[in-house]
């Protein structure tokens, strides 16, 4: 083991339990996100615009965050991170005292600020690891999401109805997380980059990269993974609780949904060092599509549980292997140009995939089985865009071989 991926360890296990336990409060807030949405709008189509503005806070905070970390370190760009979390904690728990969607809806632009930071754990595995060690390092990371997916539903039941006001206790919870959690971070030992010297090259442009096959097609593939389960999972727990299952069902989907993203990021980085990355994406994009067939043959909870458990299965392969491959697409000089320009052209999408699914599962049909099935349907073209983007890349390395 070189001294680089003993240092990467160190890193990857600190990171791990960052996941783990800021992580958490990604399911919590998306849990809570819709169903407070929905008592709160004026108008049931913007039930799910809440969690759009978690969404809108990431991506309007990756060109800013990724250069910062670029010039003053991860450490100090996740501390950022955490304090948006805390923040958001606190005005959303006001929001719901005062009964104010619109205060809740800026609570939840500041989570959006936590969301992005964390989205650079990922890419903080590899920077001090070897290539080699690099795909694994991503998946132990992504990992770190399976104890976030069991601790934040759980503190949403135990908490949601803690006070006369639901959920305000949840966001009680959040804040806590933020704040015990900060001190992990200070443990993490990722060297700043080396500051350019006058007149030395610091990469291509950004039109010059996105005109890199390998690095446009892992943008749109971790962009059309990410949307289509955001679109779905926002959707959840109103189609549970429409079609007459309580939210603590609601809860426990999601929390199996999570636990599909995140368990198989124990082996992922192993089958794409031994199938290639190609082949795993491609693999999450047709369990994608398998999650929105078991979806649209039921409303039972046989198929809320096997649809949702896909859908984080499909999302594990196809994002963390997007990932990967852009990884491998780029310079040091680059890294945080490409992914400042990952993330927010990945969260854009998934923005607006959070505002459609809102609408989608409110205002195209009389029903909520209706409004489910529209969701469904919808990730149908996105899923083509992908597969022949993937297709097309094999064909030009093929070429050039």
């Amino acid at each position: 083991m070189s001294h680089s991926d003993a240092l990467a360890k160190r890193n990857v296990l600190i990171l791990v339990l960052a996941q783990a336990f800021l992580g958490a409060q990604m399911p919590m807030i998306f849990v809570m996100g819709g169903l407070i949405g929905q008592s709160l709008a004026s108008n049931i189509c913007w039930a799910t615009v809440p969690i759009s503005m978690i969404v809108f806070g990431s991506m309007t905070t990756a060109p800013w965050i990724s250069p910062f970390m670029q010039k003053y370190g991860r450490k100090a760009g996740f501390l950022i991170g955490i304090l948006g979390g805390a923040t958001g904690a606190a005005i959303s728990a006001y929001a719901l005292y005062i009964q104010s969607f619109g205060i809740f809806l800026i609570g939840s632009y500041f989570f959006g600020i936590y969301m992005s930071a964390q989205g650079f754990y990922r890419f903080a595995a590899t920077d001090t690891a070897s290539e080699e060690f690099r795909p694994k390092a991503i998946s132990y990371v992504m990992a770190g999401g399976l104890l976030a997916a069991i601790i934040g539903p759980q503190l949403v039941k135990l908490t949601a109805d803690s006070y006369v006001i639901p959920f305000i206790g949840t966001y009680f919870a959040i804040f806590a997380l933020n704040a015990i959690g900060s001190i992990l971070i200070l443990f993490l030992d990722i060297p700043k980059p080396p500051k350019p010297v006058e007149g030395s090259s610091t990469g291509r442009s950004r039109l010059e990269l996105l005109k890199t096959p390998r690095i446009a097609v892992a943008i749109i593939c971790g962009m059309v993974s990410y949307s289509l389960m955001n679109l779905v999972m926002t959707s959840t727990p109103l189609a549970v609780v429409g079609c007459g299952f309580s939210k603590e069902i609601a809860a426990d989907v999601v929390m199996l949904h999570v636990l599909g993203m995140f368990i198989p990021s124990f082996f992922t980085g192993h089958l794409i060092s031994r199938f290639g990355v190609e082949k795993i994406v491609a693999l999450g994009l047709v369990i994608l599509a398998a999650a929105g067939v078991v979806d649209l043959a039921g409303v039972t909870l046989t198929n809320f549980f096997g649809g949702l458990i896909l859908l984080g299965i499909g999302w594990n392969f196809g994002f963390i292997g997007a990932t990967a491959m852009l990884a491998t697409a780029h310079t040091p000089e680059e890294r945080g140009t490409v992914q400042g320009m990952n993330d927010f052209m990945v969260f854009g999408m998934v923005t607006v995939a959070s505002l459609a699914s809102g609408t989608l599962m409110n205002c195209s049909g009389g029903s909520p089985v209706e409004g489910w099935i529209a969701v469904n349907i919808a990730m149908v073209p996105f899923l083509a865009l992908a597969g022949g983007s993937l297709i097309w890349l094999v064909k030009q390395e093929r070429l050039k071989a």
